[in-house]
């Protein structure tokens, strides 16, 4: 099968080419006469926009991500008796539907309460809730707060505080995401085309799940919108290598959008809820605890990675503070191998430059940075100069691979193409504008490191409204996509 698309631009050039698309790869790029022997089995005009690569999302909780709109939003909320509020808002409005009965739980998502005047705790949300079991699960995934009915449902009864951090959040997290997979998958499947319709055409999935199955499942059902990456966590990491999975290998049988991703294991906390494991106490903490949390020691990360490594599966350390980023540097330089850091938010000046040395990719998410630059100029205090480096990376020659961590930002490309550079939203002068990267770069690192498109890719692109390499900070944010290609086949058309 062939397709031929008419009139289009390249970023930052006006003259217009014809693609030709054969066999879902690129054939040719340039005018191609009307009337050709080679006519193609369909011809889309483009209308002189411009046709970039695809771009993916390297960094995602999928599963998470698809149900997000379905639960109650207290990202908005300035304290905790604010979003208890909330709660008690919308279990009211719930009660006084024609349809209530007894409510078995109310799951709430996105606080961040690193600035708030007050502290979460049990007794607000059990002032707000009353027996109706209540999850808040924080922004950026690292904590949640229950009230005294979630707490005896999910296995913290008499917790002094009810909120809870790392570990014991994911547990509880991964407990609340019991759907049936039918639902699940119904609005998974609805994410991934609205993904499409912002020009994705993949993602590395990091759902804390055996992901093998269940993209098998949404992809056999039909979700084919996406190319997906799954990643393997520690407590899957025995079945993995027992089916000898090894990154990049493309599952059979799932029209080649389904490929093991990488081993990912997570070290520390977040910076948010203060766990983020860092050289410097945070403000106003004290204890064992007052510089973050180090939830994987060394020896044991070296252990873990050299296993998934002498698989074939290359390792994805999480790692935010300025501490955990150099242990994992150096369990990465230990073990021998390449991978990626996921976040590294807050770096030393001899860790940017050993991420080059080592060939370490830096897995970063820059929308974090606009969300949680107030919450580091308070707890990261006379440090963020050296906070979400992009530049500083870019220019030792590390490798950027830019993501969402969606459902902590929005899984759209175009929010971090802007955030990496204008390091600003909204009317808001820009955080260090220093560390901003060009549009050229930005859009290389969402889009696997392609500078353009070539003949002989994949057919996996985007067409744009708007030029990328000279729209404003303003208008990358919102781009508006016309069409997206995935190997050549329409997932998104506007035209």
């Amino acid at each position: 099968m062939s397709l031929l698309l008419r009139n289009a631009r390249l970023p930052g050039n006006d003259e217009l080419v014809d693609v030709r698309i054969d066999n879902g790869r690129i054939g040719s790029i340039g005018y191609l006469p009307p009337g050709n022997d080679r006519a193609p089995a369909r011809t889309v005009d483009l209308g002189e926009r411009w046709i970039t690569p695809g771009l993916w999302d390297n960094h995602v909780h999928f599963s998470q991500w698809s149900q997000t709109t379905r639960r109650l939003d207290v990202s908005e909320a300035t304290s905790a008796r604010a979003a208890a509020d909330l709660v008690a808002e919308r279990l009211a409005a719930l009660a006084a539907l024609p349809t209530a009965g007894d409510q078995d739980r109310l799951v709430g998502f996105g606080f961040r309460d690193g600035l708030w005047p007050d502290e979460p705790s049990r007794a607000i949300l059990d002032a707000a809730s009353g027996s109706v079991p209540v999850v808040l699960v924080s922004g950026d995934l690292h904590c949640c707060w229950l009230n005294s009915a979630a707490l005896a449902v999910y296995g913290f009864a008499g917790h002094q505080t009810g909120v809870l951090r790392e570990d014991d959040a994911f547990a509880v997290e991964h407990a609340i995401d019991n759907v049936p997979d039918v639902d699940l998958d119904a609005w998974a499947d609805e994410a991934a085309r609205a993904a499409a319709a912002r020009g994705v055409v993949g993602i590395v999935d990091l759902e804390m799940t055996w992901n093998l199955d269940v993209w098998r499942r949404r992809i056999a059902a039909g979700t084919d919108s996406l190319r997906v990456d799954f990643g393997v966590y520690p407590h899957h990491l025995d079945e993995a290598i027992a089916l000898g999975l090894a990154s990049g290998q493309v599952i059979d049988d799932t029209g080649g959008l389904l490929t093991v991703g990488p081993f990912k294991v997570i070290t520390d906390g977040s910076l948010n809820t203060r766990t983020a494991f860092c050289f410097d106490a945070y403000p106003g903490l004290t204890g064992d605890r007052d510089r973050g949390m180090l939830t994987v020691p060394t020896e044991e990360l070296v252990t873990l990675m050299s296993r998934a490594a002498a698989a074939g599966i290359r390792p994805a350390v999480h790692a935010i503070g300025d501490n955990a980023n150099t242990l994992a540097l150096d369990a990465f330089e230990a073990v021998g191998c390449t991978g990626s850091i996921e976040h590294a938010q807050l770096l030393t000046a001899a860790d940017v430059t050993r991420f080059a040395r080592l060939g370490i990719t830096a897995s970063m998410q820059p929308e974090h940075a606009m969300d949680d630059r107030d919450v580091a100029d308070r707890y990261w205090a006379g440090r963020t100069d050296r906070a979400f480096r992009l530049a500083d990376l870019l220019a030792a020659g590390v490798q950027l691979a830019l993501g969402s961590d969606a459902p902590v930002a929005p899984l759209d490309p175009w929010v971090a193409i802007s955030a990496a550079v204008g390091r600003s939203r909204g009317d808001r002068a820009a955080w260090h504008p220093d560390q901003a990267i060009s549009r050229q770069a930005a859009l290389a690192a969402s889009a696997r490191g392609r500078h353009g498109i070539g003949v002989g890719q994949v057919a996996d692109l985007a067409v744009c409204e708007i030029d990328p390499y000279t729209a404003s900070v303003a208008d990358l944010r919102r781009m508006p996509v016309a069409a997206t290609l995935l190997g050549g086949r329409i997932t998104h058309n506007t035209l």
